[in-house]
């Protein structure tokens, strides 16, 4: 689909016959320019939208390149985390950079591309928003030859180099640590089922539950949207079911801290009736009655090495990489079951 494009000193200059620096020091006002030509330029320049880029400006003026950056959100510490590590490793390599939010949204997601490609980024580091199913937008970046790197909510890694948390090892080791410690029917909450993150640590769940032979039960997988209110319904889900879990593994912290609400409203406790589990160790996880045991991240480190793996490829690296970042489970009060 053809898009408009960015109106240019050129396109102002070409209409009006005159030479590109005529039309840039009119706009300025310069006294070399006739108050007639001046005004001439500048109601043109006002009819076709025309911007001066402060990017192209500020190349000029040799200050730092810039990279652009596309999260879902900018609220959780999980990703407040990450884009300091991105920032700090720009900074300390010369690059600007410039943070942009979807809002979970396919279509905020879409228009932040187009805008960070009007402001002349030099590679883009991005997340998946939970709507997004169709790729064309990032491949675009990618045909027009724009280094770019995905990072935990990643898409087609056979074309994108991506930077994610070992997923699948993880959701095992989550899982293994809530059986071994009396849980017997655990339940996992997850997010929408077509991410990569879903995926893998739904798989992981499921692997080992296999290994310890124990059958897996459809109720008990709840899927949903990653969000505090849609893990409240997740939870109530679970917990109508004629024999409900005795233990949860909740594929975010977000989801986790839903569970925690819904299972005091009925009434039980954590976590001598439900275990608990969350993923990303989130600041508040420390905080909560009993303290939420969580898979942890090495945001900072994810930070650090998805935007230093976009300055190789600003440098010329092609290859299509991946990196998997170690995760560690933190053990705190909510999986472990006590005796009263």
């Amino acid at each position: 689909m053809a898009e408009s494009r960015r109106t240019s000193l050129k396109d102002l200059a070409q209409i009006l016959g005159v030479s590109i620096p005529t039309v840039s020091r009119a706009l300025k006002n310069s006294p070399e320019i006739s108050r007639e030509l001046c005004a001439k330029v500048q109601k043109l320049a006002k009819e076709m939208n025309y911007h001066p880029n402060p990017f192209a400006m500020s190349l000029r003026k040799n200050t730092p390149r810039t990279i652009g950056v596309i999260v879902p959100d900018i609220v959780t510490h999980f990703f407040a985390s990450i884009l300091s590590g991105i920032e700090d490793t720009a900074i300390a390599n010369g690059y600007f950079v410039i943070i942009t939010t979807s809002h979970e949204s396919y279509e905020h997601e879409k228009r932040n591309i187009e805008n960070l490609v009007n402001m002349h980024v030099e590679g883009v580091i991005g997340c998946l928003s939970q709507e997004t199913t169709d790729y064309d937008h990032w491949l675009s970046l990618d045909d027009m030859n724009m280094p770019l790197v995905l990072f935990d909510r990643v898409c087609m890694p056979e074309r994108f180099s991506t930077v994610v948390a070992d997923g699948v090892h993880s959701a095992q080791m989550a899982t293994q640590h809530l059986l071994d410690h009396g849980s017997k029917r655990i339940a996992f909450i997850g997010g929408a089922n077509h991410l990569d993150i879903v995926k893998n640590r739904k798989h992981g769940y499921l692997e080992a539950l296999r290994e310890n032979k124990i059958s897996i039960e459809k109720d008990l997988v709840v899927c949903r949207k990653i969000d505090f209110e849609e893990g409240k319904i997740a939870t109530e889900t679970l917990l109508s079911l004629p024999e409900p879990p005795d233990a949860i593994l909740a594929m975010n912290d977000i989801l986790a801290f839903a569970a925690m609400e819904v299972i005091r409203n009925h009434g039980l406790r954590i976590p001598q009736d439900i275990a608990l589990i969350g993923y990303t160790d989130e600041q508040h996880a420390n905080y909560v009655v009993p303290r939420l045991s969580a898979v942890s991240h090495q945001t900072y480190k994810m930070g650090e090495a998805a935007c230093q793996m976009l300055i190789d490829k600003i440098k010329g690296d092609k290859k299509i990489r991946q990196i998997i970042i170690p995760t560690c489970l933190q053990v705190r009060e909510s999986s472990i079951k006590r005796k009263d």
